[in-house]
């Protein structure tokens, strides 16, 4: 019971900074696997800094290379992104019984058009693409 509101609010902040340093600290050897431009060699010695100068490892790390570090990350997201939509094209393209035929790709054209979700002109184009080939 001899625990001051203060000490309380003291002991959650260093928690919270603790944990905030293990995020950081596995976001940084993160980047370092996942960095293409850099050697095994490279890595290593980024890893060995690290693991035995912890915070001045991390804070050189992050002087220097900590703008490409938003780069890689922006490209890792794009990558995953454009996997997800050629997955998503690819699922849709098919049904389960099989490749999408003219004649069901011709019936929800009808219903799009019948539905007034595009018009007549949408309509002709899409059938004329849909039945050259």
């Amino acid at each position: 019971m001899d625990y001051p509101l203060l000490n309380a609010f003291l002991t959650m902040l260093w928690f919270f900074l603790w944990v905030m340093w293990f995020v950081l600290l596995f976001r940084v050897i993160g980047d370092i696997f996942r960095d293409d431009t850099m050697g095994g060699w490279s890595k290593a010695g980024w890893c060995v800094f690290v693991c035995v100068l912890p915070f001045l490892g991390i804070f050189v790390y992050l002087i220097a290379r900590g703008r490409s570090m938003g780069h890689r990350e922006v490209r890792e997201m794009q990558r995953r992104e454009e996997e997800f939509r050629s997955y998503v094209q690819q699922a849709a393209a098919e049904t389960p019984a099989g490749p999408v035929t003219r004649a069901d790709e011709l019936t929800k054209l009808a219903g799009l058009h019948d539905h007034g979700d595009i018009t007549d002109a949408e309509y002709e184009q899409a059938k004329a693409k849909v039945l050259a080939g």
